[in-house]
């Protein structure tokens, strides 16, 4: 008879800093017990930022895979995944708003450490980092997926500007105590601003930064909610993913079919403002900012032409 498995050990955790001055710190926790957060020096985890209350939170590990925070009537408030909380159960992978520090409870194989060697490593952290500002928020959007970023500033009523950088775009979003009340992408006067908004949200790689408010006025600013704003701008987003490889990508480009055989006559004025678009200029990502409809409502009728024979891919 086989003697029996050992049992295997408890699942341990860390809070991971995936944003803000501690970015790229981790501070495991304990298999039971609390941690408390604050600007406090006599604290467990010591946050030193204006934005953070000298006792802002408390961790409490009850067993395995049950912990908890709550915030303890801090100046500006502990979120949880973009909801403001008082005290709720932590999963693994929620994303904690504790000042500019973004931070993500991981599984980790790394075993509990003494509280003060946890927050000496935290310390190193923040020198390494101290070129930059104290109340900068940076991070990696793979990390941070942009709607939780904007959930988590909505909850926080935070005003600035989201730039958000890839490898050839820069998008920016304004906000004013949460709310988004504009977009842009590489100052692109001819990309409108919810245009400019859907399309920064389809970005998957690349990094972000909260950058100070700017004083400037907006001629067509958006008025709609970020909530609003948000579902809107991922219905728009499903809806062209559905489109699938049919609809050619941005850095494509199209060329109006010779012979053309399908008739004119067929199209509707809006597909034909695009077939014009698509004669004029080719480049797919030129057709979608030159059209004045959405990037959806222009894909779909980017796929109709292709597949109807107007337009081929070069």
């Amino acid at each position: 008879m086989n003697p029996p498995s050992p049992p295997r050990p408890a699942k341990a955790y860390a809070l991971r800093f995936i944003s803000g001055k501690y970015q790229g710190g981790e501070f495991p926790l304990p298999s039971q017990g609390e941690i408390l957060i604050g600007r406090s020096s006599e604290l467990d985890m010591v946050l030193v930022e204006d934005m953070v209350s000298r006792r802002h939170a408390k961790i409490t590990v009850v067993g395995p895979d049950e912990i908890y925070i709550q915030d303890l009537d801090s100046t500006n408030g502990s979120f949880v995944n973009g909801e403001k909380i008082k005290r709720v159960r932590l999963n693994e992978g929620d994303r904690i708003l504790v000042g500019t520090s973004i931070i993500k409870l991981v599984a980790t194989e790394v075993a509990s450490t003494d509280v003060g060697e946890a927050r000496a490593r935290l310390s190193d952290v923040a020198a390494e980092r101290r070129t930059s500002q104290v109340r900068t928020m940076t991070g990696s959007i793979a990390e941070v997926p942009i709607p939780d970023l904007l959930q988590l500033f909505s909850a926080s009523k935070k005003s600035g500007v989201l730039a958000v950088r890839t490898d050839r775009d820069v998008g920016r979003i304004y906000l004013d105590r949460g709310v988004v009340v504009y977009a842009t992408i590489n100052e692109n006067i001819d990309v409108p601003p919810l245009k400019a908004f859907v399309r920064i949200l389809t970005w998957e790689q690349g990094t972000f930064e909260m950058e100070p408010p700017e004083a400037r006025e907006f001629d067509e600013p958006l008025t709609m909610g970020t909530e609003a704003l948000l579902m809107e701008a991922m219905r728009q987003i499903d809806e062209v993913r559905r489109l699938g490889p049919d609809m050619p990508p941005m850095t494509a480009h199209l060329a109006v079919a010779s012979p053309l055989v399908p008739p004119l006559r067929d199209l509707s004025p809006e597909e034909l403002d695009v077939l014009q678009l698509a004669f004029n200029y080719g480049h797919v990502e030129t057709i979608l900012n030159k059209s004045l409809a959405t990037d959806l409502e222009t894909s779909e009728i980017v796929v109709k032409l292709l597949r109807a024979g107007y337009l081929r891919v070069e």
